[in-house]
């Protein structure tokens, strides 16, 4: 007698599926971050290190230059974007470990969308990278920044904004790689880069016309000013000096708004999160 055939009925994706799936890998890359104190805390050391090490001794040599501010304060808005690009990347390389141990294999043959799967990813990191730059808000009083409400809500949302962008660029290069050596290296050679030539070290203006070429077609420069605009507009900083800590970005003669700063890193994230999804789409 021949056994009967069992039939196997696959649900049918659906806008509730993928919705469900993105909240499902964001609480996952929440718990995974809340259980890894050791990336928790390796993250943070570097930017106070940056802030309160090398920011004093870069302020000791150019104290008489800017009176009426500490030097660290000029640097504290890029440490914040530091702490948080830093962040978002290890979120987005998780990919490559998920990978290498058979996780991700699970999620693609789940009944989703490939691009809720990456929503997910970079909402998760955008949430972890925005509360890892919450430590840094803490410092504040430190480095001579007020706590003011309007400030910490304006910079929260700024570094969301930046931290999304980040994330979907680092799973973007996650998508096809195949091990972490891999993916940190890259990681290495383009994030380095563009952290140096962001402005988050050192001002803006007066730089030799290559140099200042580069900070304008780096896309993180454009996620530091408005960090630094929001800053310096709760300080109490002589116009000589904020003029030269704080010019903006100019393309030639016109001077950048920062809702076009702004508009310019949402709309980059957009981009990466589509190239990012189209990527994982054709991965294995």
């Amino acid at each position: 007698m021949a056994a009967e055939a069992i039939s196997v009925r696959v649900p049918a994706r659906s806008a509730g599926h993928d919705v469900r799936a993105i909240k499902i890998v964001l609480h996952r890359e929440l718990l995974r971050f809340l259980n890894d104190r050791t990336r928790m805390l390796s993250t943070l050391v570097q930017p106070v290190l940056w802030l309160f090490v090398m920011g004093t001794g870069l302020g000791s040599l150019v104290r008489g230059a800017i009176p009426g501010i500490d030097y660290r304060t000029f640097m504290y808005p890029g440490m914040i974007s530091m702490t948080v690009i830093m962040t978002a990347m290890f979120s987005a390389g998780s990919i490559v470990w998920d990978r290498e141990f058979g996780f991700l294999r699970e999620m693609l043959v789940a009944p989703v969308s490939r691009g809720a799967i990456v929503v997910g990813k970079c909402l998760g990191g955008a949430i972890v990278a925005t509360g890892q730059g919450v430590v840094i808000l803490a410092l504040a009083g430190l480095v001579g920044v007020p706590y003011s409400p309007v400030l910490i809500v304006t910079l929260l949302a700024e570094m969301f904004l930046a931290a999304f962008t980040i994330t979907a660029f680092g799973v973007m290069l996650a998508a096809r790689m195949k091990n972490m050596q891999s993916f940190f290296g890259l990681m290495q050679m383009a994030i380095m880069p563009m952290m140096f030539l962001s402005g988050a070290m050192f001002p803006l203006a007066n730089l030799p016309s290559w140099l200042h070429l580069l900070t304008v077609v780096n896309p993180m420069t454009y996620a530091v000013d408005p960090l630094r605009e929001a800053v310096f507009s709760h300080l109490d900083v002589p116009a000589r000096v904020s003029a030269v800590l704080n010019p903006g970005v100019r393309w030639f003669d016109f001077q950048v708004p920062v809702g076009l700063d702004i508009g310019i890193v949402a709309a980059l994230g957009l981009v990466l999160l589509g190239v990012a999804i189209a990527e994982f789409r054709r991965a294995e």
